[in-house]
């Protein structure tokens, strides 16, 4: 695999009893950009998720991370492996604070991760690396408001705070704006820009304005398979993705 692509998918396929939701997807992420995963309801991009970060088996087919064939590791070996799937595995605590969020994610490094018994002090050495994440999510004045209290916007900024703590190469976003104003919309996108730098990101996005302004390659998966793949320009012009992801719009609109 050439050392440009972080991750690969050869042949991806995932029947459920006789129904095949992802039909021999092949895709290449190249390292050091943003990667969008689009198509209509029903096209098979969460499942594609699914089977990238381990919540579903594969029926068949491979999945390649920095060259190594991950097909049958468990989720947690990925994850440590540097693929990490945002608003999943970094679920946030409503009731503590952000700053306490974001320090649980920090606690790995410190081999202490599951030692639920160790008095908070213990984790007072996390508090200057956990605010420089939230500074770099912009919820540095956020930081002792409990979570439960935060804007919707802000709860997914925090999301990925708390995903960045893990330091992934890879981050996979699952709907990064869904059920986001406009304000938090712009807001979540300068973000996902500022931590891209760094790093690769897979979304998956229906807001078609966020891919056009973000995402430097679009693969359009329809009925399992891919339908199209390249720079947005190319993609949205392609009669094929105009007629089932547009088409399917339409119809949703009636």
């Amino acid at each position: 695999m050439s050392e440009d692509i972080i991750l690969e998918t050869r042949g991806l396929t995932k029947e459920f009893k006789g129904f095949v939701a992802v039909d021999h997807v092949d895709l290449k992420v190249r390292r050091g950009t943003i990667h969008a995963l689009i198509g209509p309801n029903g096209a098979g991009k969460t499942t594609v998720f699914n089977l990238l970060t381990k919540f579903l088996p594969v029926t068949s087919g491979h999945i390649v991370y920095k060259g190594q064939d991950i097909t049958q590791q468990a989720a947690a070996q990925v994850a440590r492996s540097g693929m990490v799937r945002s608003f999943q595995i970094s679920a946030v605590f409503p009731h503590l604070t952000v700053l306490e969020n974001v320090r649980v994610g920090l606690q790995r490094k410190l081999g202490t991760s599951m030692h639920f018994w160790k008095p908070e002090s213990t984790l007072y050495q996390l508090n200057d690396e956990a605010m420089a994440l939230l500074e770099a999510v912009d919820l540095a004045e956020f930081a002792h408001t409990q979570t439960v209290e935060l804007p919707y916007g802000r709860k997914r900024a925090l999301e990925i705070a708390t995903t960045l703590a893990i330091d992934p190469e890879l981050m996979l976003l699952d709907e990064p704006t869904q059920g986001m104003g406009h304000e938090d919309v712009g807001r979540v996108v300068e973000l996902i820009r500022k931590v891209a730098a760094n790093r690769t990101v897979l979304m998956v996005e229906h807001n078609m304005n966020v891919v056009s302004n973000l995402c430097d390659t679009i693969t359009v998966l329809a009925r399992g398979s891919v339908l199209a793949e390249g720079p947005y320009a190319t993609v949205s012009q392609d009669p094929k993705v105009l007629e089932a992801y547009v088409g399917s719009t339409e119809e949703q609109a009636a």
